[in-house]
């Protein structure tokens, strides 16, 4: 018991300095293997083969598929490192085969209409700001909704993006993605690169001082909290009445793309997807596009027979 807390805190630091994973990715881990030590502690637990399908079948009778299979895979990476360190004599997934089916839940977009709406409410308010210190505030708003569409970065990544990270003259920001992963993602628009611009004009000392691109209030680097709060404001002003999230601009950036024809491995690496299979979920959305356009548009429709 002693030694298996010792092994996941080890474990964890090995994740966070040598891996180098997301602090949520080594919190869900921290989670899911502070409920396994939990139920080893309360009996001899063997670390056998049938001790772990027990542990599963627990696991089945409280959750949903998704997060039974992020619970096991947290288990089965610790046993992956345990038996590359010689902790184990033998790994109890070695030889296990689970399958678990997932629904395939489509992610949710937001139409380019209301796209438009959100950043029409935006350049607005800058329009009618009514202090200088109201106006920055809003320049800040805008240069975050226009990056998050314009590029589909994650809340998280638009958050960490550091001074130096965002390269205007280049046209090209640099984000550091999942377990630590660069990624560079040019910007073309003139608009969205404007925005930009006038943001970093307008905070170019603070964000010297602080080192992060995005800031708030207090001069500290923006939060995922605070970028929900923004994307929040501008749909009430836009009378937006659907619930929309940061995330969604994502979503909606890779299935408009998908749309336009652009490749899906060119959207795979703007999104900094590790796998195509991470990529393809959007495929099943444009597909409802394509249902649409081929309603409308097949040249079949043409031919009527009296």
């Amino acid at each position: 018991m002693c030694d298996l807390q010792q092994w996941i805190s080890q474990y964890l630091l090995d994740c966070q300095y040598q891996k180098g994973l997301d602090p949520k990715t080594i919190k869900a881990y921290r989670i899911d293997l502070a409920q396994f030590l939990e139920l080893a502690g309360q009996k001899n637990f063997k670390f056998t083969r049938n001790e772990i399908m027990a542990y599963i079948s627990r696991l089945h009778q409280q959750y949903k598929p998704k997060t039974i299979r992020r619970k096991i895979a947290s288990i089965k990476a610790f046993f992956g490192y345990l038996e590359y360190e010689g902790l184990v004599q033998e790994n109890p997934f070695s030889k296990l085969r689970i399958k678990l089916a997932i629904p395939v839940i489509l992610p949710r977009t937001i139409p380019l209409s209301v796209i438009s709406s959100i950043l029409a409410s935006a350049y607005q308010q800058k329009e009618t700001a009514r202090s200088q210190i109201q106006r920055d505030g809003t320049l800040r708003d805008i240069a975050v909704l226009e990056l998050l569409f314009a590029t589909g970065v994650r809340v998280s990544e638009l958050c960490t993006l550091g001074y130096d990270d965002v390269r205007l003259e280049e046209g090209e920001i640099k984000i550091y993605g999942k377990g630590a992963k660069e990624r560079f993602v040019q910007i073309a628009n003139p608009n969205v690169l404007g925005a930009l611009h006038c943001y970093q004009e307008a905070y170019k000392d603070v964000i010297t001082q602080s080192g992060a691109f995005f800031v708030n209030r207090l001069h500290k680097p923006l939060s995922d909290q605070s970028v929900r709060s923004i994307v929040n404001k501008y749909c009430r002003l836009a009378g937006v009445e659907s619930h929309i999230t940061p995330h969604m601009f994502r979503h909606s950036f890779a299935t408009l793309l998908l749309e336009e024809g652009v490749d899906i491995r060119y959207i795979q690496r703007l999104l900094g997807h590790s796998s195509i299979l991470t990529t393809q979920i959007y495929t099943h959305v444009a597909g409802k596009k394509q249902r649409d356009i081929l309603l409308e548009k097949h040249p079949r429709n043409k031919i009527h027979f009296a």
